[in-house]
C-alpha cells in the first residue's frame, strides 16, 4: 500500500531565540527611561546657570533640556530603535544557525545533489535556526514522496516546493517581526523633529513680538528647543534607517540561501527520477 504524504513525520524544528512578540512593552520601558533620563539628567540643577531650570544652560546637556518635552519622546524613539535593533540581532542571528550561511548552503547542497539525506539532516542539526528548519521539511518531504506511488513525477516535484514554500512562510515572521516598527520610527523621528522645530520658533517669535532685551531669555529658549529638537530628531531617523536597511539585507540573504537550497532540493528530484 502506497504510504500518504499527509502521513510524514514532521521534520525536527530546531528552536532558538525567536524575539520579542510584545515590542509595545519595549516601547513603554524606553519612554519610562527617557523620560527619567530628560528631567533627572539632563534637567539635573547643575546643567544649569544658578541651579534654575528656567535659566540659562551651563553645558550641552542643559541646552539639550530646553528642547522641551519633546525631547523626551525622540528619546524614547532613539531607545526603542537600540533596544529593537539588539532584539533583532540576536533574533537573526539564531535564524542565520551555528554554521556560516554560504558554507551551509554550499555543503547541503553538494549533500542533496548526492542524494546523502541522512548526512544532509545531520548537518541541519548541527547548523539549526531557520535555514535548517526548512531545509529539513523540504528533505522530509523528499523522502516522502518518493515512497508514493500514487503520485505523478510532476506532482511530487510540486509537492516538495510547496513544502519549502510552507516551511520558509513559517520562518519569515520571526526574521521580519519588529522591523515594521523600525521602519515607522524612522518617519516618527524626523516628523517628531519637524513638531519640536515648530514649537520652538512659535517660542522665539513669541518672544520677538514682545520686544525688549529682557525676552532675549525667551528667544534664545525658542530657538535652542528648535535646533535641539531638529538635531535629535534627524539622529534618530538616521539610526532608524541605518538599522533598518542593516537586517533587512540580512534578511534578503537569508531567503535568497533559502531560494537556492529549495532549487535545488526540486531539481535534484527531477534530475534523478523518470516520469513513469
Amino acid at each position: 500500500m502506497a504510504t500518504s504524504t499527509k502521513a510524514a513525520a514532521p521534520a525536527k524544528k530546531n528552536q532558538g531565540f525567536g524575539g520579542i512578540k510584545a515590542a509595545w512593552i519595549i516601547l513603554v520601558i524606553c519612554c519610562i527611561i527617557a523620560y527619567c533620563f530628560y528631567f533627572f539628567v539632563l534637567g539635573n540643577p547643575d546643567n544649569f546657570v544658578g541651579g534654575d531650570r528656567n535659566g540659562h544652560p551651563a553645558n550641552l546637556m542643559g541646552t539639550v533640556y530646553k528642547g522641551g518635552f519633546v525631547v523626551g519622546v525622540i528619546l524614547t524613539l532613539l531607545l526603542t530603535v537600540i533596544v529593537l535593533g539588539v532584539e533583532r540581532y540576536f533574533a537573526i542571528k539564531s535564524a542565520s544557525g551555528k554554521i556560516n550561511l554560504a558554507k551551509f548552503t554550499s555543503q547541503v547542497k553538494e549533500l542533496i545533489k548526492a542524494q546523502k539525506f541522512d548526512d544532509a539532516k545531520a548537518l541541519c542539526n548541527k547548523m539549526q535556526g531557520s535555514v535548517a528548519n526548512v531545509v529539513m521539511s523540504s528533505i522530509s518531504m523528499y523522502e516522502t514522496v518518493e515512497k508514493d506511488e500514487t503520485l505523478k513525477k510532476s506532482q511530487k516535484i510540486s509537492k516538495i516546493q510547496q513544502a519549502h514554500e510552507e516551511a520558509t512562510q513559517l520562518e519569515m515572521p520571526t526574521l521580519t517581526m519588529n522591523l515594521p516598527m523600525i521602519a515607522t520610527i524612522v518617519s516618527l523621528g524626523t516628523l517628531t523633529a519637524l513638531f519640536g522645530t515648530v514649537l520652538g520658533m512659535i517660542g522665539s517669535f513669541q518672544a520677538l513680538s514682545a520686544g525688549g532685551g529682557a525676552d532675549s531669555m525667551a528667544l534664545s529658549a525658542g530657538i535652542s528647543e528648535a535646533l535641539v529638537n531638529t538635531a535629535s530628531g534627524i539622529l534618530t531617523s538616521w539610526v532608524a534607517t541605518v538599522v533598518y536597511n542593516f537586517f533587512s539585507n540580512k534578511i534578503d540573504k537569508l531567503t535568497y540561501a533559502l531560494d537556492e537550497v529549495g532549487y535545488t532540493i526540486a531539481a535534484t528530484y527531477d534530475s534523478n527520477h523518470h516520469e513513469a
